[in-house]
């Protein structure tokens, strides 16, 4: 197996292939004795020895498990405060495996688990604009101008979202549930997106990557991917397959994009001021000295 040293690294189930570079620019892999620091170098994968902070590694069995993942566990694959870890419900002792995507400990739904970096990439990339489905419930009532705003995409800190699609809308009582699909995957996307038009998520579920879903599948539970969900990965990646653009809904006759307020979203300091955003109040010079009480 003949591959730039962050890939092999990736199949040796060491973690994602960005995770690999780090690893490698950090000065922590060695090839034959030697420290490696650039992640594109080529290497051998079953006749070079790969050490990995001090420990050798090889490629292994890929494996690939769809986990239909509960509340409370967070999908990291090393957490310092000690909660529980989405790996931690697949029992595969043999193999290093870790979580693909984000989905947040206050989420459920669909999650993949595997050790074969390749299929991370695919999944998490957004140039493969593999789409994400997800079920959510929020506080009240979603208006239709609500609605165009979310399919058009909101100003976060980052930028612009991306075009996503309100497939379904229905009422529950003072609550409605909605079904978006998106295809990027910013750390907790859709709350911050639904919260920029006055909507509180209050209920979250993943449940579908693509061609795969959660159906039938409880929550908690597991189960190996088929062979032809497979196929649907593995036929991008030997196509080299390129995105056309993101389809977006047809806008409303009058309809006019918000623009963000200045300094809008930006991180606010200790002292509350806006980091950057505006200047700090103006002291007028017959205010007293002593702090206020």
């Amino acid at each position: 197996m003949q591959g730039r040293l962050h890939k092999i690294l990736a199949h040796c189930g060491v973690g994602s292939r960005r995770e690999c570079e780090k690893l490698i620019e950090q000065g922590r892999v060695q090839v034959n004795g030697s420290v490696v620091s650039k992640p594109g170098t080529t290497v051998d994968g079953t006749k070079d020895e790969l050490v990995v902070d001090g420990e050798r590694v090889k490629p292994e069995e890929q494996v690939y498990y769809l986990l239909n993942k509960p509340r409370g566990y967070i999908c990291t694959s090393k957490d310092e405060q000690g909660r529980p870890r989405a790996v931690d419900l697949i029992k595969d002792g043999k193999r290093r495996v870790y979580a693909v995507g984000r989905l947040d400990a206050d989420s459920e739904g669909l999650i993949l688990i595997t050790n074969d970096g390749e299929l991370a990439n695919v999944i998490c990339h957004p140039r493969y604009q593999v789409d994400k489905t997800y079920k959510l419930t929020v506080n009240h009532a979603v208006a239709p101008d609500q609605i165009e705003r979310i399919e058009h995409g909101v100003w976060l800190a980052e930028g612009k979202t991306s075009p996503a699609h309100v497939r379904k809308v229905q009422r529950r009582g003072t609550r409605t549930e909605v079904t978006v699909t998106v295809w990027e995957g910013r750390n907790r996307e859709l709350r911050r997106i639904f919260g920029k038009v006055g909507l509180r998520v209050v209920h979250l579920e993943r449940v579908a990557v693509g061609p795969l879903k959660t159906d039938g599948l409880p929550v908690g539970r597991y189960r190996k991917l088929t062979p032809q969900e497979l196929e649907f990965v593995r036929e991008r990646l030997a196509k080299g397959w390129k995105p056309g653009p993101v389809p977006v809904p047809p806008k409303p006759a009058g309809y006019k994009e918000p623009r963000p307020r200045r300094g809008r979203g930006r991180p606010r300091d200790r002292a509350g001021a806006g980091a950057g955003n505006r200047p700090a109040p103006r002291r007028s010079p017959h205010a007293s000295s002593s702090p206020q009480r």
